[in-house]
């Protein structure tokens, strides 16, 4: 395989109002792709397609959707239809956590937790997928996390989501092999984005610096432009060092004791 050609696709997006979703349409959009920007908020999404159709001449169609709702991967396939729309990549980057002991966790906030981090990456990527397969020129990217690869306490529920992002993802890697499909499961660690917002504290990220999203999405692209793109990426050398030792060099204990006092400060 050669470097992804992105001019004459049309990237299908997630979590494209702000942080890594943006980023990830301004880098796609000056490689050539036409977008379908999805998120809640119609009035920032409107304002980066505007932005991206005047500095990049592309088409950019703008979908506000809350993916919390049942099967939005049927939903926004009928819409895309509708519109005469055929999506050649996706990018499941929506997302977002919640901070403190699951004991004391909002059970609606949980609920909504899994429904964006779980079943929408699940159910966008099986409404795609095989259009993506048949194109066979495009990338289906998930966005996992550092948090994946190990337990998370007072972020409990979501690392275990993003376990499943990447487990879900290396697997779809296997299967699409020999189709043109390039698929990959984005890990970051800590990244400088409204996540944080959202969750309420940046102790969730256990000290660590904040990587700027340009570094994530740079990342991304140049792993999916490989020759023998690989299933999964994580970002930062200190970030693939830890998940190293962390499998190889240290019990389930020791790595889940040592993620729970990083994160003690803020419970």
């Amino acid at each position: 395989m050669t470097a992804v050609d992105y001019r004459g696709q049309l990237t299908l997006i997630t979590g494209a109002s702000a942080g890594l979703g943006a980023e990830f349409a301004r880098r796609l959009a000056a490689r050539g792709s036409d977008l379908v920007l999805v998120a809640r908020r119609r009035e920032r999404l409107e304002a980066l397609a505007a932005e991206l159709r005047e500095h990049h001449r592309v088409q950019v169609h703008v979908l506000a959707m809350d993916l919390a709702t049942d099967h939005p991967g049927q939903a926004l396939a009928e819409q895309l239809e509708q519109l005469g729309l055929h999506v050649t990549s996706v990018v499941n980057n929506a997302g977002f956590a919640s901070f403190g002991p699951f004991h004391q966790a909002d059970p609606v906030r949980l609920h909504q937790e899994i429904a964006v981090d779980v079943t929408a990456v699940a159910d966008i990527s099986r409404a795609f997928i095989e259009q993506l397969r048949t194109a066979g020129c495009g990338v289906l990217v998930n966005v996992a996390s550092m948090a994946a690869y190990q337990p998370n306490p007072r972020m409990a529920l979501y690392g275990a989501t993003k376990a499943f992002v990447l487990s879900l993802t290396e697997a779809l890697w296997e299967e699409s092999r020999g189709t043109g499909l390039r698929v990959l499961a984005l890990s970051p660690g800590a990244t400088r984005t409204e996540f944080f917002d959202v969750v309420g504290t940046e102790q969730a990220a256990g000290g660590t610096k904040l990587a700027a999203p340009a570094d994530v999405v740079r990342t991304a692209l140049a792993a999916l432009d490989r020759r023998n793109p690989p299933p999964s990426v994580i970002v930062g050398r200190a970030n693939r060092v830890m998940a190293f030792l962390g499998r190889r060099l240290a019990t389930r204990r020791q790595v889940v004791r040592a993620i729970g006092r990083l994160t003690a400060e803020g419970a």
